[in-house]
């Protein structure tokens, strides 16, 4: 197994959502790899925990990479995280994105939860990427 393929995959992500158009219009260009200090946009996108486990073979090194990108929003209701939610999961879901540092096999949806946090509104998605150290 190898973990050295976790900052290019956390990469290319970001960079897939800072670079997506509908997930600028919805969040204004709130995607955050970690939250800044001071006041927060009212509706933005953060990558949040991961987890990994081998996924190595006889002749591979690999790793599958369980990650969550979290949409919060200070908005009444959950229309518009909602929104932005499933842009996030559309750009990502089977994504082929290109990693500084080994080969991304395959990205998929995994599971999503809503609820409230401190008066915030919260949609925690949750995505498997299978990444190949080549």
């Amino acid at each position: 197994m190898s973990y050295g393929m976790s900052a290019a995959l956390q990469a290319a992500v970001f960079s897939a959502l800072s670079d997506d158009v509908a997930i600028h219009a919805l969040s204004g260009g709130a995607v955050h790899d970690a939250l800044p200090p001071g006041p927060m946009a009212p509706l933005y996108v953060v990558l949040g925990p991961e987890r990994v486990r081998d996924a190595s073979d006889k002749t591979h090194a690999g790793a599958v990479h369980d990650f969550s990108v979290t949409v919060v929003s200070q908005g009444a209701g959950f229309g518009a995280a909602k929104a932005l939610a499933a842009a996030v999961s559309d750009r990502l879901s089977g994504a082929d994105l290109a990693l500084s540092r080994g080969r991304l096999v395959s990205l998929r949806f995994l599971r999503a939860r809503a609820g409230r946090r401190d008066g915030a509104r919260e949609i925690e998605l949750w995505f498997r990427a299978l990444v190949d150290a080549e």
